[in-house]
Order: C-alpha cells, then sequence, then structure tokens
C-alpha cells in the first residue's frame, strides 16, 4: 500500500506526530544543557568561543520547532522562506561545531566516556551527517513524505551531546556511547514503527535516516579507535594541553569508582 502523497496527508494526520517529535527533542536538548547548568558544570564564564556554540545550536532548536510547526499548520510560503536560513544556519554549525570539538580536545576537556581520539572523529561525522540529511530535506521540500521525515532523522543525529549530559555516566561508564547512540535511533525507530501501524509500510527516508546513524555509529566505534583516529587527534592536539592526553585511552573519570 502506498503511503498518501497529499499535502492534507501530511499537514493534518501526521501533522501531531511531526510537531510532538521535534517537541521532544526541543525538550530533551534544553532540559540536558539546563540539567548542567542548575549543577554548576555549565558556566556563563565560559568562553566567548563557548558562547557562540551555544546561542547558535540552541538556536537551531528554536527554529527546528517554528519549522515543524509552520510545516504542520499549512503556513509553507513563511516555511520555506525560512528554509533557505535554516540550510545557512546548519552549514555554520557544521564549522562551529567540529571548531568547539577542536578546542575541548586541545583543552583536554572530552568526556572521559569517550576515548580522545573517538571524540575528535564522532562530533564532526554527527554535525555533517545532520547538514546532509537537512540539504537533503531541502531537495526532497516538494515532497511531502521524504521532506519531514529527514528533518527528524538529520536532527537526530545530533541529539548526542543532550543524550550524554542526561544518562548516568556513573552507573554506564564506557557503555555510554553506545547508550546515547540508543537515544538517537529512537526517533528514526519511532517513525518506523508509526509508518508501519499506520500504513502498514515503511518510507525508505526512516530507513535512510537510521541506516545513516548506524553508519555513524560504526565508524566511532571503528574508525574512532584506529590509529588513524589516533594520529588526526595527536596533530589536532599538538602544542596544546590536550597533547599530554593520549588519544586512544580512556581517561579517570572525574569521580570515585571501586576499580
Amino acid at each position: 500500500m502506498a503511503l498518501p502523497t497529499t499535502q492534507r496527508s501530511v499537514f493534518a494526520p501526521d501533522a501531531r506526530f511531526f510537531v510532538i517529535t521535534a517537541i521532544v527533542m526541543a525538550l530533551i536538548n534544553v532540559g540536558a544543557f539546563s540539567f548542567f547548568a542548575a549543577m554548576g558544570i555549565s558556566s556563563f564564564q565560559a568562553p566567548v568561543a563557548v558562547h557562540i556554540h551555544a546561542i547558535l545550536f540552541m538556536g537551531w532548536i528554536l527554529l527546528f520547532v517554528s519549522q515543524v510547526s509552520l510545516g504542520a499548520a499549512g503556513s509553507l510560503a513563511l516555511h520555506r522562506k525560512l528554509g533557505w536560513l535554516a540550510v545557512g544556519w546548519a552549514l555554520a554549525m557544521v564549522i562551529v561545531g567540529t571548531m568547539t570539538t577542536i578546542w575541548s580536545a586541545q583543552k583536554a576537556a572530552v568526556p572521559f566516556f569517550f576515548l580522545p581520539a573517538q571524540f575528535v572523529l564522532m562530533n564532526p561525522l554527527s554535525v555533517m551527517l545532520f547538514a546532509a540529511l537537512l540539504i537533503g530535506a531541502v531537495a526532497k521540500r516538494r515532497d511531502r513524505e521524504w521532506h519531514p521525515r529527514l528533518i527528524i532523522c538529520g536532527m537526530a543525529a545530533i541529539m548526542g551531546p543532550s543524550f550524554g549530559r542526561l544518562l548516568p555516566a556513573p552507573l554506564l561508564m564506557y557503555s555510554m556511547l553506545t547508550a546515547v547512540f540508543i537515544g538517537m535511533i529512537a526517533f528514526p525507530v519511532a517513525g518506523i514503527v508509526r509508518d508501519k501501524l499506520r500504513y502498514g509500510r515503511v518510507h525508505p527516508a526512516w530507513w535512510l535516516g537510521l541506516v545513516s546513524l548506524l553508519l555513524l555509529q560504526l565508524a566511532t566505534e571503528t574508525l574512532g579507535r584506529s590509529a588513524i583516529a589516533g594520529a588526526i587527534y595527536a596533530r589536532t592536539v599538538v602544542g596544546t594541553p590536550g597533547a599530554r592526553v593520549p588519544g586512544l585511552i580512556y581517561q579517570r573519570p572525574p569521580f570515585p569508582t571501586d576499580s
């Protein structure tokens, strides 16, 4: 059975799913970073570069929810105009996100549950996947089945930092990467289940998003542990405090452990 392709099919019956999913994603992001601020882990005393990163990424959350809501409400003229802003915003996020990752590695501020070399590789790949799926969604902007699904999948690609802040690191320890990945794929999986229940088949956009995230995880778990990643890390942190941190060895947790 083919999925419906009319405007009404997405912006009436499916509107609630896409809007609720977008709001849930936004709340997870806002909640995660607010939690760190409340715990005193994040601070407004951070360097200017960190504030630029925060403004850019949190601004994206607002733009993301606004765009999904406009599309669901049928306000397509404004939705399309803001779509071009979203593309430029996403490209800026790739640049700033990558630079922030480099800065964290150079400051020896990589979370303990990632290998430093893995972290330097994973974050840029995540934000580049986000941008690629978003650009794909823009290319498919007139296809009202592909477009919203690719947007959700693209957003899922950058949910890692939020889950990394909300999940209990003392309990999960070095399994955090897997736990974060499960959180990220929960969104395309929810779309797959919903399509199957509603239409009897799954739209290929969900499979594309899920496979993309699986490949991201595979690259992180394999290439991220390789000598290649170690060499990239070493070149990235040369001459900085991060150079004293081995790229392919987990760091000690910042809290007491039984080991």
